[in-house]
């Protein structure tokens, strides 16, 4: 498949660059056509200028200035999302595509106002991400970034694609062992994808 792989995170050494670089490399060596978009290493603007917003709703100009992103959304067959949990959300960066790039004519249509998803090109999607806080922790605040991605990514994609969420919980107080042991996880999540 043609795989999409969406990366936020703005230091390539981090834990997170390195989980970003064994997915890309075991997608690749899987046989997959990895289309690597690395959100910071491309300098992505995540701001929503005045002007696109005013033509949001204008399909064909709401798609001017990042149309090389949508190009590259509407050719994948599959979407892996690797970023750290912040505040428990997304990257800003990250947030900044979906708002700039997810977009109606794109990810969704306007049907007699009522939105209407269209990204069935994506048929599977995985995410990898690190928490600063622990499983308890995030599910006390009703873990958002897992409920953004199962209620939302969900429903714009082919229906019934299925989807990997896979997450390492409590980095504040990871260890070697527990790190390792998630790259592992991830490893044999990119080799089965």
């Amino acid at each position: 498949m043609r795989v999409l792989v969406l990366h936020a995170h703005p230091v390539a050494e981090s834990y997170n660059g390195h989980l970003h670089r064994r997915i890309v490399d075991r997608l690749a060596a899987s046989g997959h056509d990895v289309d690597d978009c690395d959100l910071y290493a491309e300098d992505f603007d995540p701001r929503l200028t005045r002007d696109e917003r005013l033509n949001y709703h204008e399909i064909g100009p709401n798609t001017e200035s990042v149309k090389g992103y949508v190009e590259r959304l509407r050719a994948a067959e599959a979407l892996v999302m690797s970023y750290p949990v912040w505040n428990f959300g997304y990257p800003a960066i990250l947030k900044g595509f979906f708002d700039r790039v997810f977009l109606p004519g794109v990810s969704f249509e306007m049907r007699d106002g009522k939105a209407s998803p269209c990204l069935h090109n994506i048929r599977k999607v995985g995410v990898v991400t690190t928490y600063g806080g622990n499983r308890l922790r995030a599910f006390l605040v009703g873990d958002p970034p897992r409920k953004a991605v199962n209620r939302v990514l969900r429903v714009i994609v082919k229906p019934g694609a299925p989807f990997d969420y896979l997450a390492h919980y409590d980095m504040n107080r990871s260890t070697d062992e527990t790190r390792t042991r998630f790259i592992g996880r991830v490893e044999k999540a990119m080799d089965a994808f």
